[in-house]
């Protein structure tokens, strides 16, 4: 287990898998996961993979498994098609999966995303989980999105050192 300092207080790395849902993004102009990328890297975690689907449940849901199986994944952020509109079928196709549902995750996202796009915050289906002991994170596709997500909820959930409790205690590899 890699620990790093950050602020003084030392955390343990995780190891962060992202996936961006879409039918039109490639890596070239995947602006969200490319901010996901860099901010958990700031961050000292390890960005254990990146990957590009189709906003497809089969294709989603594949990707996913292989990730809840693999040792070198601890939390998994997911960006995109939590909308209502065309193919969006992020939840549809992640909640499934889920062992456990963060209900919290997606209610204060909205709380947090009413200051910046007002009543427009009913329209996201932000949601989280925990499958076979990995976070599931499913954020929209905007990289404003992103930034809010991980600037007000997860770089301190994800912070061994956040007091009172935190995500990255909680899970079982760091446990060991």
């Amino acid at each position: 287990m890699r620990l790093n300092s950050i602020y003084g207080l030392t955390m343990k790395s995780l190891h962060i898998a992202i996936l961006t849902i879409s039918d039109s993004r490639e890596i070239a102009n995947d602006t969200s996961g490319q901010f996901l990328v860099t901010a958990a890297t700031t961050a000292s975690h390890i960005v254990s993979d990146r990957k590009i689907v189709k906003d497809n449940r089969y294709q989603i849901r594949a990707t996913l498994s292989n990730w809840l199986i693999s040792d070198t994944v601890d939390v998994i952020i997911c960006n995109g098609g939590t909308g209502l509109t065309g193919h969006d079928g992020t939840p549809e196709a992640i909640e499934p999966l889920f062992d456990k549902k963060i209900d919290g995750f997606g209610e204060l996202f909205r709380f947090f995303s009413i200051e910046q796009i007002g009543a427009a915050t009913v329209q996201s289906r932000a949601t989280a989980g925990v499958a076979n002991g990995k976070y599931i994170f499913c954020l929209p596709g905007s990289t404003s999105a992103c930034e809010l997500a991980w600037e007000k909820i997860l770089l301190s959930q994800l912070n061994s050192s956040t007091k009172p409790c935190n995500f990255a205690n909680l899970i079982p590899r760091l446990k060991e």
